[in-house]
């Protein structure tokens, strides 16, 4: 059984999903290219990708952790 569960999006609130997003963006080792992007540009990109269904949110359940992953690599870790 996976350690992993999905977190669908639009099931978190507003705000919550805000501070999920800015502070992954926020993140030591998070780099967006060559351009240097705003705290809101960055967040945008990554809600832009969360509804495309390009990343997924993954909750930890033994680490009570959560990360945002690509969907290929969401779907091999719940799997595990």
């Amino acid at each position: 059984m996976s350690s992993y569960i999905r977190v669908p999006a639009e099931r978190l609130a507003p705000e919550v999903l805000q501070e999920l997003l800015e502070e992954y963006a926020s993140r030591d080792g998070t780099d967006y290219g060559p351009e240097e992007l705003t705290l809101a540009e960055k967040t945008g990109n990554l809600r832009r990708q969360l509804q495309d269904a390009d990343l997924c949110i993954l909750f930890h359940l033994e680490t009570q952790e959560w990360d945002l992953v690509r969907k290929e690599q969401a779907q091999s870790l719940i799997e595990e």
